[in-house]
């Protein structure tokens, strides 16, 4: 979500003054990123000629009170913000700030219920492929083209897990293949019960034992196969 924000923050750069942050556990420190990005003064100069750093109170007001009318705030990984963060952007937002806040999932609460939600696609698989090659060269890495094809299904859709990927394959970590494609049999499953379920009314409507007992002992044999095929393991990987 960061590698979004900081697209959108290059393609708008020369229309709104843009400032992105990340809430990483400090309030002061995510208010000194915006200010700063702003141009927004974080020291004060006391009587005494001595600077100090704003704290955290005279940072938001100082930001509320200076921000210029077409700033943009880019917030990715906004699920993290705290509840007073949240309660301060919401004043910016009744001023007329304009405010983006980047999440997996919509919080549903305070002031994500008040903003529009847009849907954002998933990267496409060439999308994928660029990120892992360039974590890869970040590393000096090389990444064979045979060898990202191997990897690249282990990232699904995500550019943040095709970099995790590449990181493991550097340190020589064995990573399992997951097979994405399977056919799901459910859909034939029921339509065989509802078969053998109608081969034994028939035979009860036309006194046919033999197909009543067939269609009973069908339908009970595939019903028990339908209830053991839901067993599974603990969810926990083994050593746990």
């Amino acid at each position: 979500m960061e590698d979004v924000a900081a697209g959108i923050a290059l393609e708008l750069a020369g229309e709104f003054s843009i400032a992105v942050a990340v809430y990483k556990g400090s309030g002061k420190k995510f208010f000194q990123q915006l200010a700063k990005q702003l141009d927004i003064a974080t020291e004060i100069e006391d009587d005494k000629g001595r600077v100090k750093q704003l704290t955290l109170e005279q940072l938001k007001e100082e930001i509320a009170l200076n921000i210029p009318t077409d700033a943009l705030l880019l917030l990715p990984e906004a699920k993290r913000l705290t509840t007073g963060i949240r309660f301060w952007l919401e004043d910016l937002i009744e001023a007329g700030c304009r405010v983006c806040c980047f999440a997996v999932n919509n919080p549903g609460r305070d002031i994500f219920i008040e903003m529009i939600e847009v849907e954002l696609e998933l990267p496409s698989d060439r999308a994928i492929r660029e990120a892992m090659q360039d974590e890869a060269a970040k590393m000096g890495y090389n990444l064979t083209a045979a060898r990202l094809s191997q990897l690249q299904p282990l990232a699904g859709r995500n550019p943040m897990l095709a970099r995790k990927v590449v990181r493991q394959e550097k340190l020589g970590i064995n990573q399992p293949v997951e097979h994405r494609q399977y056919l799901v049999m459910m859909p034939v499953l029921l339509t065989a019960l509802f078969s053998f379920a109608v081969i034994r009314y028939i035979g009860m409507g036309t006194g046919n034992k033999n197909w009543q007992i067939f269609g009973g002992v069908s339908l009970t044999v595939a019903m028990a196969a339908k209830q053991l095929g839901r067993v599974e393991g603990a969810k926990k990987r083994l050593g746990q």
